[in-house]
């Protein structure tokens, strides 16, 4: 939610950055929270949408009682791929992908990441040493729910608080955003992918993140959960040899960086590995 001259002042200047420690510090969070959950926010609805090129018409028949219901607001027009042994994108948003390298670390926005610094588990960081890790970058006028990418078991998830920063280019040149701001992740025992983590990243700054079961089973598709009031990133980790990308996603990849993806979109396919 935050623009991008906003974010240039809180992290590129000694005024903004003592500002930003002052409101993580003061749980001001909590305050912008409480507004975005109340009526007094309703103006800031059709702002936010012309700004961000929402097109108002296509809920003309909604009655949002606050800014957060119109952010939460659901969608039942996504053209879903349904073919089991297709990795569909968990949501809408720009798609970069790649490679885990021998020390588990790997490539974000001019920094470098482990996953056992995301995670916060060496013991499973190791299992995914050579494997495919994907990022999908959310932004403010994208759709924020994400749903299951195949048919499987979801375990636990797991909680770390964080700073919530944002996750514009300006963030990352100054702190180690996915290190600090708060997330959650989930081992998923997939049919066709094999064991999935997904993480979950929360947004400067009043990222909540609602995922709606735990220790259960979960069927392609289904809602998995959504961001709540601000979105953010999500990472989703692949075992070495487990999928490859569709040849025009990672043309796109090669070529910008990262490929324009939407909710249910085929986007890899399941790798044979009885061939290998």
């Amino acid at each position: 939610m935050t623009s991008d001259k906003s974010v240039q002042f809180l992290y590129k200047t000694a005024l903004g950055r003592g500002l930003m420690k002052l409101m993580l510090n003061t749980h001001a969070d909590r305050i912008a929270v409480a507004y975005l959950k109340s009526s007094l926010s309703k103006p800031m609805i059709n702002r936010y949408a012309k700004k961000h090129g929402i097109n108002m018409d296509e809920f003309k028949d909604y009655d949002f009682h606050s800014f957060r219901d119109f952010f939460a607001r659901k969608r039942s027009d996504i053209l879903f791929d349904r073919d089991p042994k297709h990795l569909i994108s968990p949501s809408d948003s720009f798609l970069s992908a790649y490679t885990i390298s021998k020390d588990s670390v790997f490539h974000i926005k001019g920094s470098y990441y482990s996953i056992k610094d995301l995670i916060r588990s060496e013991t499973l960081a190791d299992e995914y040493q050579a494997g495919s890790c994907l990022i999908f970058r959310l932004c403010a006028s994208d759709y924020h729910h994400y749903c299951h990418i195949d048919d499987g078991y979801q375990g636990k998830n797991h909680y770390i608080p964080g700073r919530l920063h944002s996750v514009q280019p300006a963030a990352f040149e100054t702190y180690p955003i996915f290190k600090t701001n708060r997330r959650t992740w989930t081992l998923m025992a997939t049919e066709n992918f094999g064991p999935v983590v997904q993480i979950n990243i929360g947004a400067f700054v009043v990222g909540g993140i609602i995922n709606l079961k735990e220790n259960s089973r979960f069927a392609k598709v289904d809602e998995m959960g959504y961001f709540d009031l601000a979105g953010s990133t999500i990472v989703l980790l692949f075992q070495s040899g487990r999928i490859s990308l569709c040849e025009d996603i990672a043309s796109e990849i090669k070529k910008h960086g990262e490929a324009r993806v939407k909710q249910g979109m085929w986007i890899a396919s399941a790798s044979d590995l009885k061939n290998r």
